[in-house]
């Protein structure tokens, strides 16, 4: 069992950079995920428990948007400068979004959790505190 002390309380940016580390938002020290997107039940640095910091669906919607937006002006940029065969675009978009999709997923559910956490919106509160 992680030892439990008295930490101050981060600022929003705080624990959205900790969070977008995939480090606990109250601490900075212990990994929130155990696996790709899991997490973990609680810190093993501060103790500070993980499911109240329920981000739901947040993740899913903020990636697709911004990888929307990367992916969409990418390939018009791309056609407005070069008219590639439409097989060319698609071998290198499909892929490249799905790379994207799949590296910024957990990135942002990391700091969703930690704007959670920043926010009181979830109850993460020890009861020492």
């Amino acid at each position: 069992m992680p030892k439990i002390t008295s930490y101050a309380q981060p600022t929003w940016t705080e624990a959205l950079l900790r969070g977008l580390k995939r480090m606990c938002p109250r601490c900075g020290q212990g990994k929130m995920f155990a696996g790709y997107l899991t997490p973990r039940e609680s810190c093993e640095s501060c103790g500070l428990a993980f499911e109240p910091l329920r981000a739901d669906d947040a993740p899913a919607y903020f990636t697709v948007f911004l990888v929307g937006h990367i992916a969409i002006a990418g390939a018009l940029f791309t056609e407005q400068l070069s008219h590639p065969a439409l097989w060319l675009q698609t071998a290198v978009w499909v892929p490249a979004t799905l790379g994207m999709m799949l590296g910024f997923l957990p990135v942002i559910k990391g700091a969703v959790m930690g704007a959670i956490y920043a926010s009181h919106a979830g109850e993460h509160r020890h009861p020492a505190e």
